[in-house]
C-alpha cells in the first residue's frame, strides 16, 4: 500500500500551549516525532499539519514537509484529512501519527502498515498489554477493550474492563496510531462529533459511534506521550 504519514501538531493545546515546539535535549518535540516516522520503512510520504505558522516554519527549517490548516478542525484526524485531500494524490493508506510521540517505535509503524495490508479492516490502530496500577487509573492513558476478531469495543480514560471479582490492574493500553484506508476517508470526514467523543474526549469515538469497524492490532511498543510539562521530566 501506497501511504502518506500525517503529524497533527496543534500549538493551541490547552494542557500543553507551544506542546510540538518545547525542546526535549535541545531538539523540538516535532522534530523528533518526524525523524522517528522517518525511519519507517513502509511509510512513503511524511507531512505535518499544523495551524500555527511557528510550527509550520520550524519544520520547514529542519527540513521536513509541512501544511498550514484549518484551526478549527474538532480533531487532529480531521487535520488529517485536510492534508490527505489537498495532496489529491493516489495513497492507499493515511496514516495519523500524533505530534507528541517522541520516542514513537518506527517498528509500530510498519506494523501497523502491515495490518491494514492483511485483513479487511477500514481504520487500523494499535494496543499493547500492560499491567501498571497507576496507568490503569491514570486518564491520560487511554484504554480498549476489543472482540476475538480484534475489532474495537470501546476506548475510555477511564480504567476497562472493571473487575468485579477480583483485584487486577491488566488492560490493553492504546496506542494513538490509526491507519485509514482511502475507500473511507470520504465518509469519515463527513461525520460530526458524538457525544461520546465529546464526553471522552476521544476522536475515535466518533467512529464506533457511526458503526465503522476499528481494527486492533497488538504491539509490543509502549507510549510515551507528553500531556503536560511534567511528563517531559518521565520521558
Amino acid at each position: 500500500m501506497k501511504t502518506l504519514t500525517v503529524i497533527p501538531a496543534r500549538y493551541a493545546s490547552t494542557r500543553f500551549p507551544g506542546k510540538p515546539l518545547v525542546l526535549i535535549d535541545g531538539v523540538s518535540m516535532i522534530e523528533r516525532v518526524y525523524r522517528q516516522v522517518q525511519k519507517s520503512k513502509k511509510s512513503n510520504a511524511i507531512i505535518v499539519a499544523t495551524d500555527d505558522e511557528r510550527i509550520l516554519n520550524h519544520v520547514k527549517d529542519f527540513g521536513g514537509e509541512a501544511m498550514l490548516t484549518n484551526a478549527n478542525h474538532p480533531s487532529g484526524t480531521d487535520r488529517c484529512f485536510e492534508v490527505y485531500d489537498y495532496l489529491n494524490a493516489d495513497f492507499d493508506l493515511l496514516v495519523n501519527v500524533q505530534g507528541d510521540e517522541p520516542k514513537l517505535a518506527p517498528e509500530a509503524i510498519d506494523s501497523l502498515i502491515d495490518f491494514m495490508e492483511q485483513n479487511p479492516m477500514p481504520i487500523g490502530t494499535l494496543a499493547r498489554k500492560a499491567n501498571e496500577p497507576s496507568e490503569y487509573q491514570n486518564s491520560n492513558t487511554v484504554k480498549v477493550v476489543f472482540n476475538k476478531q480484534q475489532q474495537a469495543l470501546y476506548f475510555s480514560r477511564s480504567p476497562i474492563p472493571f473487575y468485579r471479582d477480583k483485584a487486577s490492574s491488566e488492560f490493553y493500553q492504546h496506542i494513538g496510531i490509526y491507519a485509514f484506508k482511502k475507500e473511507v476517508i470520504e465518509e469519515l470526514r463527513k461525520l460530526q462529533p458524538s457525544k461520546l467523543e465529546q464526553n471522552e474526549s476521544l476522536e475515535q469515538l466518533r467512529w464506533l459511534d457511526n458503526s465503522f469497524n476499528i481494527g486492533v492490532e497488538l504491539t509490543t511498543y509502549r507510549s510515551q506521550g507528553i500531556d503536560t510539562p511534567e511528563d517531559i521530566n518521565k520521558l
